[in-house]
């Protein structure tokens, strides 16, 4: 002990000197001062200046040093999880000296952030300049705080330093004194035995410490001494059975004791000949270990390297330690990385799952989750496993509940984080109370409140989804389990109701609850209130098919005709609204398709427009003329054409083809972006799936080009339908023969999709219809070239048959291309023969036509 504190007192004693070397500087500087003042005494303006610089400067400063404060205080109360702000405005109350909001900003700081090991030093240090050796114990609790949040071998030592310095009874070497000091070293080497690179500094303090008490043992005590020398000689072979990075200085130094105490070794050798075979071989175990972990420690250690590179090494070394087994090594060397990493949330968790696996619980765990939750208390896993941590270690309600509500005042990252902590606490509310172990009173009240402050917290931000449904399932559950009430249970079911009504699954749950306990007219009376509601896909349907499915199974004759005669016009509107909504969204994809290529065709027009303009008048003459030759040239051909088929008969029929034409690319216009296109259409699908989905489901067939779902106008769900276009026959084909496999847990069905049948439904002209269209167009031709015959002939053409079937065809909907317009076809007439009118309406040439046409 007397070794121990002669090395304290030569440090004291360094300090002395440098307290005199200050003193001296002092003196110097007064020297100096005195000098100074005999210099004003002679030259008395110019000091007055010097002084009022100074001064000056000094109110300045601490102007400046105010007006930061008070900024960082404004900062501090608007934003308290300002990390550097903290930090700055405890580096200027220090230096200002403000002792007690010095040490008030500490502990607010100490609330939301971990100090640094080298905050609790200085923080220790302040408080001890302040205190007597008496009142130690002060200073103590801010070292225990320290290494409760830390394994730091430097505070460690300064605690170690301080207790052997200022604490009475330590100094004195009593019984009690000498006792503290060996149970506080006990708990060091404990804590930082296994720290390879500074853990020897622990165990060579501890050696220090014992040696010192052997001097001060008297020399005739032979038994005390004798004991006091085996003491030490067991902290030698620990310290040698451990593997640091200086093993062969400890050796050594445990040969050099070895001779004090009259044994024949070699002191200056660093080989282990001489000492116990036992000793020999943990020495040799130990320092193979320590070449084995060499290379992993230069890596942690290396200066000079990027945070996210020494986190990856200290991963690696966590492994490394982790296929040898040793817990103790391995918690070591987890506290390692913490001090590096104090807020590295994915540490902590990977710390506490090693914990859990290995330890289960007990004090060392409850410890660390404590820690973790005040480090990253942003993480809902962390608390989560705290408190089920908690319980495992049978911890009070009190302390159960303390740490609870610490974690609902946390901010995490989702909504789904808070859900899981509220079910975790009833969790272990239910358990303890149907276990009703140890002393806690528990009733039924404490699950209802955590249930309801679940509720009021998560209702707004989980509006119809399944985390709200499970909460309010599981809530009614316990009311008839545990609490036997079904009026509350009920109760619970209408409130999630009031909230999701649009939800299909909640009045799900609700029926399947009366119809487990056997209340049929409860659930019947259910399935009358939702019907009739809508629900996202296909939910509307499957209410009403699952109500009909439980009056089959539960209820009369009656009741199934009762439910057939409100179900059936339910069912029938719903598929009449479900082909409108496809029908518009096809009629919607057409017209986004159709718009670039009308686009096109405009801007063709116009730029053709705008060329015709420029054009002088010359050149739009000559033009004009070019055009009616080219005209003339048509007609000429079709003229011969026809002669050559055989005369006038043949010569209408190529006028018929003509027409025919024509109404063939006026209807495949507006049909060929349909049948083009190589679609199939997908039903049964899961309302949950997206394109993604669907593109994973295709990936093996491969060519598709676009996805389509659908969804509700009203709700913006979907609907479980969806177009798939495919860019040939052939991966359409592909993809039609995964027909009814599963995609996310439902058949899904899949067939081609048939755009002329849409079309019909909605209003169109179906392919028979459009051939009898064709039909009263080529009878109109017909009577055409009757009047061109008879050239004026005073009989009437009789009406052709195909007109009149055309005129009996009723055309519905917007798509109203192929609608015939109330413009008569060449020939026909109503008026009698002879008139004016008559004459009017003969038929025109088309040389006659244009004639017509330059004229007007």
């Amino acid at each position: 002990m007397k070794l121990f504190l002669a090395k304290e007192e030569g440090k004291k004693s360094e300090a002395k000197e440098t307290r005199m070397d200050f003193e001296k500087s002092s003196v110097s500087i007064k020297d100096d001062t005195e000098m100074a003042d005999d210099d004003t005494a002679q030259n008395p303006e110019s000091s007055r200046k010097l002084s009022s610089d100074s001064d000056s400067s000094d109110s300045e400063d601490e102007a400046e040093q105010t007006q930061q404060l008070r900024a960082l205080e404004s900062d501090l109360s608007t934003n308290p999880s300002n990390y550097d702000a903290h930090v700055l405005y405890i580096k200027l109350l220090r230096r200002r000296g403000e002792i007690e909001k010095l040490r008030e900003a500490r502990e607010n700081m100490n609330v939301l952030f971990p100090l640094t090991p080298a905050m609790w030093v200085e923080w220790a240090k302040d408080e001890a300049s302040l205190l007597n050796d008496s009142d130690s114990e002060s200073v103590e609790k801010l070292y225990e705080r320290g290494i409760s949040e830390y394994l730091s071998i430097p505070l460690w030592r300064e605690y170690l330093n301080y207790v052997l310095q200022h604490d009475p009874k330590v100094c004195d070497s009593s019984v009690d004194g000498v006792s503290k000091a060996r149970n506080l070293f006990e708990r060091a080497v404990t804590a930082a035995a296994l720290h390879v690179a500074q853990g020897s500094q622990i165990w060579d303090a501890y050696t220090q410490f014992e040696q010192s008490i052997l001097l001060t043992i008297d020399q005739s005590d032979i038994q005390a001494k004798e004991k006091q020398v085996q003491r030490i000689r067991s902290i030698f072979h620990r310290q040698l059975s451990i593997p640091f990075a200086n093993m062969k200085s400890t050796l050594l130094s445990y040969k050099a004791w070895e001779v004090e105490q009259g044994n024949s070794l070699d002191s200056e050798s660093d080989n282990v000949v001489g000492i116990s075979s036992h000793v020999a071989s943990s020495y040799r175990k130990a320092e193979e270990m320590y070449n084995a972990r060499a290379h992993l420690e230069e890596h942690i250690t290396r200066q000079g390297i990027s945070e996210s590179e020494r986190y990856q090494h200290f991963m690696s070394y966590l492994d490394f330690e982790k296929s040898f087994g040793d817990p103790a090594r391995v918690q070591s060397l987890y506290e390692r990385a913490i001090t590096d990493f104090p807020v590295s949330s994915d540490l902590w968790l990977d710390y506490t799952r090693y914990l859990d696996k290995t330890l289960k619980a007990g004090k060392v765990v409850k410890d660390v989750y404590s820690r973790a939750t005040r480090k990253c208390p942003w993480v809902g896993e962390l608390w989560v496993r705290y408190l089920l941590c908690l319980e495992h270690g049978l911890a009070s309600e009190k302390e159960i509940s303390a740490a609870f509500e610490k974690s609902v005042q946390c901010t995490f990252s989702t909504l789904e984080e808070y859900l899981d902590l509220f079910l975790t606490r009833v969790d272990g509310l239910r358990r303890r109370l149907s276990s009703a172990r140890g002393d806690d009173v528990l009733n039924y009240s404490l699950i209802r409140e955590s249930f309801q402050q679940a509720t009021d917290y998560l209702s707004p931000h989980l509006k119809n989804t399944d985390g709200l449904l499970r909460l309010h399932a599981y809530w009614a559950c316990l009311e008839l389990k545990l609490n036997n009430n079904l009026t509350a249970a009920r109760g619970v079911w209408g409130s999630l109701l009031k909230t999701c009504g649009s939800m299909l699954e909640a009045w799900q749950g609700y029926i399947a609850m009366e119809i487990a306990l056997g209340h049929i007219n409860e659930a019947r009376a259910i399935y009358k209130r939702c019907y009739s509601k809508r629900f996202s896909g296909t939910g509307s349907e499957d209410i009403c098919h699952a109500w009909l499915r439980f009056e089959r199974e539960f209820g009369t004759l009656d009741d199934l005709d009762h439910a057939v005669q409100k179900v059936m016009p339910r069912l029938e509107e719903l598929q009449l609204f479900r082909l409108e909504q496809e029908s518009k969204s096809l009629t919607e994809v057409t017209d986004k398709r159709e718009r670039p290529l009308k686009k096109t065709a405009s801007e063709k027009r116009k730029s053709g427009s705008i060329a015709i303009d420029e054009q002088s008048p010359a050149k739009r003459q000559k033009s004009t003329q070019n055009q009616k030759k080219l005209h003339e040239k048509e007609n000429t051909r079709g003229l011969k054409l026809a002669e050559a088929n055989g005369g006038e008969e043949k010569k209408g029929k190529v006028e018929e083809q003509v027409n025919e034409q024509l109404v063939k690319d006026t209807y495949s216009s507006k049909t060929r972006l349909y049948t083009d296109q190589c679609t199939a259409f997908a039903s049964n699908l899961n309302i949950r799936a997206i394109d993604e989905d669907l593109k994973q489901f295709f990936s093996d067939v491969g060519g598709v080009t676009a996805i389509r779902i659908l969804h509700d106008k009203f709700t913006g769900k979907s609907r479980g339908l969806a177009y798939v276009d495919f860019k040939d026959e052939e991966h359409l084909a592909a993809a039609l023969a995964k027909n009814k496999q599963m995609l996310l847990g439902k058949k899904l069905s899949i067939t081609r999709s048939n755009p002329k049948r849409g079309k019909r439904e909605s209003g169109a002209l179906t392919t028979s219809e459009h051939d009898s269209n064709q039909s009263g167009i080529e009878g109109s031709s017909a009577s055409k070239e009757s009047v061109e015959t008879s050239k004026g002939s005073s009989v009437a053409p009789q009406v052709p048959h195909s007109r009149k079937h055309f005129e009996s065809i009723q055309l519905k909907g917007k798509n109203t291309f192929a609608v015939p317009r109330n413009v008569k076809p060449l020939g026909w007439t109503t008026s009698k023969p002879g008139t004016k009118k008559e004459e009017d309406e003969k038929p025109k040439s088309n040389d006659e036509f244009r004639k017509m046409f330059m004229k007007s």
